[in-house]
């Protein structure tokens, strides 16, 4: 078994001090070592989107990210988003709508989705759809979903 190695994460805007294998996969460590489990394990073969995660601004499956190799880049999880209040227009169309169901898919749908909000100010239909195409919702047909998602993005549906 390989030994455990030092590194820093920065997580959410702080930066973490964690000791982890080296094959230690990002959601392992959010999770076990951070306390942060907003990141869901689905599928774990990065199929489901449930442990989606924004590095550096970009949507990543946090299974198949090995925390050695996140470097300095920036790590924001759920937990990030809500505590800056990044995602209101994605929580209120979420609640307004009836969107969640088990909640399980949620956390990746709205990392994707504010990942959208922010490198695409004004979104097509096809471009909403491509975002959360990654993602898979077991109880739903997505339809309130994807409601939830244009109104927070402002796609005309």
């Amino acid at each position: 078994m390989p030994e455990a190695t030092f590194m820093e994460l920065n997580v959410n805007g702080e930066i973490h001090d964690v000791r982890c294998s080296p094959y230690a996969t990002l959601l392992d460590v959010l999770r076990r070592d951070l306390a942060l489990t907003g990141s869901k394990r689905g599928c774990n073969q990065g199929v489901c989107g449930a442990c989606s995660v924004l590095l550096n601004g970009k949507v990543v499956r946090s299974c198949l990210t090995l925390a050695n190799n996140v470097g300095d880049r920036a790590v924001t999880t759920i937990e990030g988003l809500f505590a800056n209040k990044d995602i209101a227009a994605i929580e209120d169309a979420f609640l307004k709508t009836g969107a969640v169901q088990c909640g399980f898919c949620t956390p990746g749908m709205i990392v994707a989705i504010e990942a959208l909000r922010r490198n695409c100010p004004a979104p097509t239909s096809a471009e909403l759809l491509e975002a959360v195409s990654g993602n898979l919702c077991r109880c739903s047909g997505y339809a309130k979903i994807m409601e939830a998602a244009a109104d927070a993005v402002g796609v005309q549906r």
